[in-house]
């Protein structure tokens, strides 16, 4: 039998590539160009497993396509909310992801943008590069202190934990969240002196910086809303590296506007690649291009994993991986 022909839907980086090259019969997107409707459902009639990415839409219209060659599907990313899972199980399509190996650099990025927009430095580096600095000045731009605060975190997986880690063990920052489905909150709980709280209210209530690490589904559309702003601090700041749509920006720009909130640090959006202008037009704002596995380590072991799940399956085994 010849090898198993497989489509990969954007670059990926080169020696994922290479191996990915070397196992199966591939296609790769060497213009980076996103495929369309059409071209993704001409993938799945064309070849054997398709290696997808977070902003590929597999949607029921694609998934549901006749004359379907392809039995699997490798998702490059942790989430996958960018498949409509139950199309795809009901299709017999196998669906993988790559959990765990992105963890660090994302908790990176949220201690990156948690940092930035405190100290106000993509405001301060603008106001540099734009010739306007003077001259240091004791009233000079002045930001908000992260050691010693408090930092409500929603959602404690494995990015959350990771980056409570680094708060906490690194700014001597207290640790309060709220996570209903956390398995052992007690060892969380005396790992990092945090504090499980009952709701999301009592989280937002008392913390300086709220960083969001839910996963995007039905019930946490739009979990950060306008009542939600409301019942954060005036001087706390809001974090995001989770999904765009867990928070509701229309209603975060109104919130800043207002001065519900003092600032937000974003790396993801409610509709990506597009972004809310007025959020670029906010010096309280940082906003970062959706960075947070972008580092060639992470990068590459996700890629890995994804071979590591198809080469399983063609394999007749079980993909490591398996999410439906």
């Amino acid at each position: 039998m010849g090898k198993p022909k497989v489509i990969v839907t954007r670059r990926w980086p080169e020696a994922v590539e290479k191996k990915v090259s070397e196992l199966f019969d591939a296609t790769l997107n060497t213009g980076d160009t996103p495929l369309t409707v059409a071209e993704l459902q001409d993938a799945l009639k064309t070849a054997d497993a398709v290696l997808c990415t977070v902003t590929d839409k597999m949607t029921a219209e694609v998934l549901g396509v006749d004359g379907k060659q392809a039995k699997m599907l490798g998702n490059f990313g942790v989430g996958f909310n960018n498949i409509d899972i139950e199309v795809a199980k009901a299709e017999g399509l196998v669906v993988s992801n790559t959990p765990e190996i992105l963890t660090d650099c994302t908790a990176d990025i949220a201690m990156t943008l948690l940092l930035s927009v405190a100290r106000r430095a993509g405001e301060g580096e603008r106001h540099l590069r734009g010739g306007q600095w003077t001259g240091w000045r004791p009233t000079h731009m002045m930001g908000t202190k992260v050691t010693g605060k408090k930092l409500g975190i929603i959602g404690m997986g494995r990015i959350a934990q990771a980056v409570a880690k680094k708060a906490h063990f690194g700014f001597d920052m207290k640790i309060a969240y709220f996570d209903p489905y956390l398995p052992d909150p007690d060892a969380v709980n005396k790992a990092m002196d945090a504090e499980s709280r009952g709701s999301i209210e009592d989280v937002l209530a008392d913390s300086n910086f709220v960083s969001l690490h839910c996963p995007a589904t039905p019930e946490t559309r739009h979990l950060m809303n306008a009542e939600r702003f409301k019942a954060m601090q005036a001087s706390a700041f809001l974090i995001n590296t989770a999904r765009g749509d867990v928070v509701d920006e229309a209603a975060l720009v109104a919130a800043l506007k207002a001065g519900d909130i003092a600032g937000a640090g974003l790396d993801v959006y409610e509709c990506e690649p597009d972004v809310t202008r007025e959020l670029t037009e906010m010096e309280n704002v940082v906003l970062l291009p959706h960075l947070g596995s972008a580092t060639l380590e992470t990068r590459e072991g996700m890629g890995f994993r994804v071979v590591t799940n198809v080469e399983a399956f063609f394999a007749g085994k079980e993909p490591p991986d398996r999410v439906a």
